[in-house]
């Protein structure tokens, strides 16, 4: 099977999830602090609910195929097509209730993603991705997603969700690549990304991130022209400090400054 064939099933789970997650949207929630170093990683049972129902459905649907996630940890994780699972990456934003988060859905085969998905149910968009192409479907209809052409950093607009969210060292190196932008813009999450493969933002700097943050984006920012590395231009699929970029030029510089 190849990735087009599961876009109609990634659909369905968007649409659980989205069902699952919408009640508890600005609504009085219980909150939860998972983080274990004394920091503050929150956790809700919108959160885990909609992970559950998404492993329903895969187990149901696709029983040989693995499932790694957020909040429920791996199963099957050696299989041939393993799904990867963010329920609400921007799980601060949601609490908030701003609407700057969204659901990650990943296919993986072989450990390669192969198609993903950024669903926002609040707004109703869905960016997604196939590392060949990439779409977007919501209230402003429906169109091919295309990053834009961007020179050299001082014409670039710059996306993180916090520095505050970087150790120190890594923290002054990317105040030294905010210091050449246009312009910086701070709490995107996952929404970041997608804007960057839609064509309003050139640059998303990040760091500390976890695969489930990562692999459901790369088939959407590669597939609409876009280029994403970790910071030594590695790959990104094995997370951590990530550089994604519209345009190669800014990438290339971002990394020059980064590790100058």
């Amino acid at each position: 099977m190849t990735a087009i064939d599961f876009a109609a099933f990634v659909d369905e789970l968007a649409a659980i999830s989205g069902e699952t997650i919408r009640p508890f949207f600005r609504s009085a929630l219980g909150i939860e602090n998972k983080s274990r170093s004394g920091g503050f990683d929150p956790v809700t049972a919108a959160d885990r609910a909609a992970e559950a129902a998404m492993r329903a459905l895969i187990k149901r649907t696709f029983p040989e195929h693995g499932v790694v996630g957020e909040e429920f940890g791996a199963e099957r994780p050696d299989a041939e097509y393993v799904w990867v699972l963010d329920p609400i990456d921007g799980t601060k934003s949601f609490i908030c209730g701003m609407p700057v988060w969204g659901t990650l859905i990943a296919l993986t085969r072989r450990g390669e993603p192969i198609y993903g998905m950024m669903h926002q149910p609040f707004i109703r968009e869905h960016f997604s991705g196939d590392g060949r192409g990439a779409r977007y479907r919501g209230p402003a209809g429906e169109r091919a997603l295309r990053v834009r052409e961007c020179a050299s950093l001082a014409d670039a607009v710059l996306c993180t969700t916090s520095p505050l969210l970087m150790n120190d060292g890594d923290r002054a190196r990317f105040e030294r690549v905010e210091k050449e932008v246009r312009l910086s813009r701070y709490g995107g999450d996952c929404y970041a990304y997608c804007v960057l493969a839609a064509g309003h933002v050139d640059l998303v700097i990040e760091t500390e991130l976890k695969p489930h943050d990562v692999l459901p984006l790369i088939p959407i920012i590669e597939g609409a022209g876009g280029i994403i590395t970790s910071w030594e231009n590695g790959s990104a699929r094995n997370s951590g400090r990530i550089v994604a970029a519209g345009d190669k030029r800014v990438h290339t510089r971002a990394l020059e400054v980064l590790n100058g």
